[in-house]
C-alpha cells in the first residue's frame, strides 16, 4: 500500500506576521515619505545595490518595486542574477505582500507538488522570507541614495 501525500496547508499566522514585519521594515526604508515616482537606491557594495520603486500611492495601499543591481555580467546572466519583485503595502492591516517575483507574475497562497514550473508549495511563504531578509540588508549595510523619477 503507498501512502499518500499529505496537501500542503499555508501556515497562515507565519505567513502574516511575515507581511507584518516586512511592512515595518519598508516603512522606515521609505521613510513614511513615499510619492509615486519616486526612488530609493541602498548600495550595499561598490558591486551589490538595491533599487526600491513607488509606482503607486492610493489612499489605502503603495504598490512598489525592488529589485537588485549587480555589476553587468552578460544580459541574459543578469537578468537571472537580478531578483525583482512587485509589493503591496496595505496601510490599513499594516502589512506588506509580495504579489509578484521574478517570473511569477501573481503569487499563488500554495502551490500542488510538482507542478510545471516547479514552485514550491511554499512559495508563498519563501518569497516573503527572501523579501524579510532582503529588506534586513538594506537596513544593516545600506547607504541610501533618493531620486525623484516622475512620469
Amino acid at each position: 500500500m503507498i501512502a499518500k501525500a499529505k496537501k500542503y496547508k499555508p501556515q497562515l499566522a507565519t505567513l502574516m506576521n511575515l507581511c507584518d514585519v516586512n511592512y515595518m521594515l519598508l516603512i522606515k526604508l521609505l521613510a513614511n515619505k513615499e510619492e509615486a515616482g519616486e526612488q530609493r537606491e541602498f548600495f550595499i557594495s561598490d558591486f551589490l545595490s538595491y533599487k526600491v520603486f513607488v509606482n503607486e500611492v492610493t489612499r489605502y495601499t503603495t504598490l512598489i518595486t525592488i529589485s537588485q543591481n549587480t555589476v553587468e555580467m552578460g544580459e541574459q546572466l543578469a537578468q537571472l542574477f537580478k531578483p525583482k519583485m512587485v509589493i503591496r503595502l496595505y496601510h490599513d492591516a499594516r502589512m506588506a505582500e509580495v504579489i509578484s517575483s521574478q517570473n511569477i507574475h501573481q503569487v499563488k497562497p500554495r502551490y500542488d507538488y510538482p507542478n510545471k514550473k516547479m514552485h514550491l508549495p511554499d512559495e508563498k511563504q519563501q518569497i516573503n522570507m527572501f523579501l524579510k531578509e532582503w529588506l534586513q540588508l538594506c537596513h544593516e549595510l545600506g547607504q541610501a541614495k533618493l531620486t525623484l523619477n516622475f512620469k
